[in-house]
């Protein structure tokens, strides 16, 4: 039987929960038992279930997650995960696992877990064997089902709200889901975001100038925030051509 790490994740930021969720949801060995709002929440998890592993987000309303972490048991490991650098030697002297600072890669997740993995040695082979990372598609909630969404053939995504219009050479289709937490999920060298509403996948280009890419006979706009990366790669891209 394969050995899992059960874990909850602790935050108070709905993006923040979304798109570790989707993280660990690439990780086999990961069971992701709870997802808390709150530290109140997570207190009555690790009291009534077994929990592993917790990541957990420190600034939090009424009970911080420094506080919280004080009152866990040393059987269960802390990750924390915070915007504020500024708290990273309080979460060690805590004896955490890892400090991880928003805006959280998989990549740098990964590397955490590779540390779980290491103090807990009996499920390392299983984890070894089975956390394969999927680089090729995902599958996306649209139109009342999962669709299969292969990273090669998106041209673009666009946002639209609370959901997100995912563009093919000869079609699209819709999911409810935000920019953010789809970006995590992409490729990044395969994607780029140029624009609070767009994400390009750079192998569909047609042209491009200082302001605007084509893709498929459709103009999109390089916004000011994301111009100096954008253009960064475009030129890296152009050189290799």
């Amino acid at each position: 039987m394969t050995a899992q790490i059960k874990c909850i994740i602790v935050d108070d930021e709905p993006t923040a929960r979304e798109i570790l969720e989707i993280h660990l949801s690439k990780i086999a060995e990961i069971e992701i038992v709870a997802i808390c709002k709150n530290a109140m929440e997570a207190f009555h998890e690790i009291n009534t279930q077994k929990i592993d592993l917790i990541f957990l987000d420190i600034n939090m309303p009424k009970i911080s997650g420094l506080s919280f972490a004080k009152t866990v048991s040393k059987e269960k490991k802390i990750i924390f995960t915070t915007a504020y650098r500024e708290f990273a030697l309080d979460g060690f002297d805590l004896k955490a696992l890892d400090y991880l600072l928003k805006p959280i890669s998989f990549e740098r997740l990964l590397q955490s877990i590779d540390s779980y993995v290491e103090v807990r040695p009996l499920i390392k082979e299983n984890y070894l064997k089975n956390s394969k990372i999927q680089d090729t598609f995902i599958f996306v909630r649209s139109d009342r089902k999962m669709v299969k969404v292969v990273f090669s053939e998106v041209c673009y995504i666009e946002s639209l709200g609370d959901y997100l219009k995912i563009h093919f050479k000869d079609k699209y289709i819709l999911t409810r889901q935000t920019l953010s937490s789809m970006e995590v999920q992409l490729p990044p060298h395969e994607f780029m975001r140029i624009h609070r509403s767009f994400i390009i996948n750079i192998y569909r280009i047609n042209s491009f100038t200082t302001e605007q890419i084509n893709i498929n006979e459709q103009v999109l706009p390089i916004s000011r925030g994301y111009k100096k990366e954008a253009l960064a790669r475009l030129e890296m891209i152009n050189k290799k051509g």
